[in-house]
């Protein structure tokens, strides 16, 4: 799957639109130093979609699921702009591939090797199955607010602009009923899904509905490749049997094989490495399962100002547009000039950067400095800043009377975002 990731991504010329011809990156905190490489970035996507290739057929695996987890990481890195849940997924669960003995029965490496094994311990299953409950169930508790339950917002605004959509695009799409219908089972879907998965009775049922839902959440939103790669990473959840059919199916009609090859009972971790495993792993969920709950540590409003917004599985939950604009001011003599954001910012990027306060900041930092650099004296970087959310009217966002340029970016509460006008009842995470 993220092999035909990369290939589309290259296809559609997302490399050089989202990585070279951009002038400035908005970066994570901490890790502006890594940059796009020039040309070199297609060489960085060439090597993540051949180590994830090589991943799926499980040759060289250790060596290739570790060069995949750092050539996808830095290239979610290179450019906070492109941040995108399905994404962090892949990082995470690549992370989690390194520690498992992913080769251990159907693999080239088995293959050569002449020796598989049969059985592995449960754990290395069970706790990719954790990571795909704690996802589902964390973006279903955050659907838990009254903009999604009770304004079906944003489907409200979504969906009556998919009238295009043969038979159902003028008619349910169009219909109140069927916007809060769609909000809150999408809200029951995450809930309930990965504990329907687990139950035995349940899990081939609810991998019908799996295939639905993400299929038909494919064809009303352009989210690429989120559904396809959640319906195949369901899977999982089958037993050993359904896995061994597959795999007995593409032996016989695809690699027409009847070679054999020695297997051996278990799959063994030794003592130390186990230990060392699992430590790795408790650490990793212990941060999976408190990160979402960051934003209880931030005073406001959690869509209004994104503090402990990201990595934590909110899903589609918000409709935000913003126009921001910037003022160079000569702090003394107090005149000014204002920026136009097309000269250093793509429309991607400036669209982006319109409502989301950590971009703000990052940008108003580029420009003083940009225009410090370009001799400018005593420079304050102002911004003029008004945003709507969820179809409410656009109110001012930042504070017009906060030099931007000397405030520092941290993990602390931004004081200078406006506070937010209206209420948002009821929250999950």
């Amino acid at each position: 799957m993220m092999f035909a990731s990369i290939i589309r991504f290259w296809l559609n010329g997302w490399i050089e639109k989202l990585y070279l011809e951009p002038k400035f990156h908005f970066s994570y905190l901490g890790f502006s130093w890594i940059q796009p490489i020039g040309n070199y970035t297609y060489l960085l996507f060439i090597i993540c979609g051949l180590s994830a290739l090589f991943v799926a057929f499980g040759y060289k695996y250790r060596i290739s699921i570790i060069t995949f987890f750092l050539s996808f990481l830095y290239i979610e890195l290179m450019d906070k702009t492109t941040y995108l849940n399905h994404y962090y997924f892949i990082s995470i669960l690549s992370f989690l591939l390194i520690f498992l003995p992913a080769n251990a029965y159907f693999s080239v490496d088995a293959f050569i090797r002449k020796k598989q094994y049969k059985q592995i311990p449960k754990w290395t299953i069970d706790s990719i199955k954790l990571l795909l409950v704690i996802i589902y169930f964390y973006a279903g508790l955050a659907k838990l607010n009254s903009d999604w339950l009770f304004r079906a917002m944003p489907l409200k605004i979504w969906l009556p602009s998919k009238y295009d959509i043969p038979f159902i695009g003028e008619n349910l799409m169009q219909q109140n009923w069927f916007h809060f219908a769609m909000s809150w089972s999408g809200m029951l879907y995450d809930l309930a899904i990965p504990f329907l998965l687990l139950y035995k009775r349940t899990r081939f049922v609810a991998f019908l509905i799996v295939i639905f839902f993400h299929v038909f959440t494919r064809v009303l939103f352009p989210i690429g490749m989120f559904p396809y790669i959640m319906i195949v990473s369901a899977l999982i959840f089958f037993d050993a049997s359904f896995h061994n059919k597959i795999i007995n199916f593409i032996k016989k009609h695809v690699l027409k094989s009847k070679k054999t090859i020695l297997i051996v009972t278990d799959f063994h971790f030794s003592k130390i490495k186990r230990k060392l495993v699992l430590a790795v792993f408790g650490v990793f969920f212990v941060i999976q399962i408190l990160v979402p709950w960051r934003y209880l540590v931030y005073p406001g409003e959690l869509f209004w100002t994104e503090e402990g917004y990201r990595f934590s599985w909110r899903v589609m939950l918000m409709e935000k547009a913003g126009s921001t604009n910037f003022k160079i001011v000569d702090l003394e003599s107090g005149k000014y000039f204002r920026v136009n954001n097309t000269d250093f910012l793509t429309s991607f990027q400036e669209k982006q950067m319109s409502y989301q306060p950590d971009f703000i900041l990052e940008y108003a930092h580029f420009l003083g400095d940009h225009f410090t650099k370009q001799g400018h004296k005593n420079v304050g970087v102002f911004a003029e800043s008004y945003v709507a959310l969820n179809g409410r009217l656009s109110t001012e966002f930042i504070d017009k009377k906060v030099d931007l340029y000397q405030q520092k970016a941290s993990f602390k509460h931004k004081k200078w975002v406006v506070p937010f006008q209206s209420e948002i009842k009821i929250k999950g995470i």
